[in-house]
């Protein structure tokens, strides 16, 4: 398969995507908000259409793609995308794959319904925690990501996109279990430890002759660029931001499972865990498992003494560590999931959307990342493991954009690498997980020689 050769193609959705009325349409014209929403959709429409491919170097996808192009044609009975210059790999004998036509018209649902029902709507108070709370829920039901006719069994499972073949084939074991045990699976959407736990729950839902299973992949535009989604992924969401996609893992899931990872999975277990260790959800049962092949017993130890030295022992008490054994991983996850469903009921929750879960604003508020929000940024132990947990995510959040977001590569491209400020102590174990990453190969798919994007400095 190769991506030289280009396709011009014209495509609807196929019956069970919404129609757009004509005020979305506008907003998705060339003349319409001077092209914002239309030139971000043309950005993850790309990305869709390069499903499959293994590269996380979103400069040179856009480069070899500079001339493709899509708009969406206005038409009273319906709604046609005109596709210019295409990936050829996203057809076969010139018919688009019908995975990927329903990514990109979930996309394009995702897109507008943001742009046009959420940002700009006064319906939703996004500078409070409720506020933005509810927005995540409308975006998830109008996706039709909420099933609540079903009991608790979908499991997050979390870890890079840039891992070995041992861990990628464990991930795959991993979710081959949690299949034979009934269990949805949600994931980033992209390739590696995204992938493999839907590949192997596959085949567990087909033994068990589970026709209705989900493979849930979230994602936001600046990230789907660089991890498009998987073949695997039958329910695609984007949400507009980081924050509500996060927040979104967390409202759906019943359990999560770790899976080795790079700074991308960092930030996701700084996220989880900071929610966790606020007082106000004590009593939440939410199972957390990290787990990988004995060739990765190494991660989990650079994690588990990162983790501690941040945020102090006690956090040990909120995951799980399962090192070579997909079968226990399943039978904990089973079990976790249980309980959750015990507290649900005896609390009056809903099992499709966590609502008594407290997330703390600080948590849901977009950072936008640049040099001066970077270094100012308060790294220290003084702070309380919940409020570090926040600061930390964001951290790690930097290196992300600066690793693999457009915008965050042309940033350090202009103006060098993010500077990191923290006490001693706490820098001195950043620096130590994060040298573990790049000597692991957890920064880049590619292979190809690290330069960091970041300079940790001590106070």
């Amino acid at each position: 398969m190769t991506t030289r050769h280009k396709i011009d193609v014209e495509v609807g959705p196929r019956g069970s995507l919404e129609l757009l009325s004509q005020r979305e349409i506008e907003a998705l014209t060339s003349t319409a908000h001077e092209g914002r929403l239309l030139e971000l959709f043309r950005r993850c429409a790309l990305a869709v259409l390069n499903t499959g491919n293994e590269s996380d170097d979103v400069l040179a996808i856009f480069a070899e793609h500079a001339d493709f192009s899509i708009d969406v044609a206005r038409r009273t009975r319906g709604v046609k995308l005109i596709v210019r210059n295409a990936p050829a790999g996203a057809f076969v004998d010139g018919r688009m794959i019908e995975g990927i036509r329903q990514h990109l018209f979930a996309l394009l649902r995702d897109l507008v319904y943001t742009g046009t029902e959420i940002a700009d709507c006064d319906r939703f108070d996004l500078d409070s925690s409720e506020g933005i709370t509810d927005a995540v829920f409308h975006i998830l039901k109008h996706a039709r990501a909420l099933t609540p006719d079903v009991l608790p069994n979908l499991a997050v499972c979390w870890g890079g996109h840039s891992i070995s073949r041992v861990e990628y084939d464990y991930t795959k074991d991993v979710g081959y279990q949690l299949g034979l045990r009934g269990f949805d699976i949600c994931t980033g959407c992209g390739p590696g430890a995204m992938k493999g736990p839907m590949k192997g729950a596959a085949i567990g839902h087909a033994k068990q002759r589970l026709h209705a299973a989900r493979y849930i992949g979230l994602s936001e535009p600046g990230i789907i660029a660089a991890e498009p989604p998987n073949p695997m992924v039958n329910q695609l969401v984007v949400l507009p931001d980081i924050e509500k996609r996060l927040e979104a893992f967390l409202r759906l899931g019943h359990a999560f499972v770790v899976f080795p990872g790079g700074v991308g999975t960092a930030e996701e277990i700084l996220y989880l865990l900071g929610v966790l260790l606020d007082p106000r959800n004590a009593r939440q049962p939410i199972p957390v498992v990290f787990t990988g092949p004995p060739e990765s017993a190494s991660y989990f130890r650079e994690l588990d003494v990162f983790l501690r030295a941040a945020l102090g022992d006690g956090i040990r008490q909120r995951y799980q560590i399962v090192v070579g054994d997909p079968a226990a991983v399943g039978r904990r996850v089973a079990e976790g999931v249980r309980k959750v469903r015990q507290q649900r009921r005896r609390e009056g929750d809903a099992y499709f959307f966590n609502w008594l879960l407290r997330v703390p604003l600080e948590h849901q508020q977009p950072f936008a990342v640049d040099h001066d929000r970077v270094a100012a940024l308060r790294l220290s132990r003084d702070l309380p493991p919940h409020e570090l947990a926040v600061a930390l995510r964001r951290a790690f959040s930097a290196i992300v954009t600066g690793n693999v977001k457009e915008h965050g590569i042309r940033m350090i491209q202009a103006h060098g690498p993010f500077e990191l400020h923290g006490d001693a102590r706490l820098v001195e174990a950043l620096e130590r997980l994060l040298r573990a990453f790049v000597d692991q190969g957890r920064m880049k798919l590619d292979g190809a020689a690290y330069e960091p994007c970041y300079r940790v400095v001590r106070n």
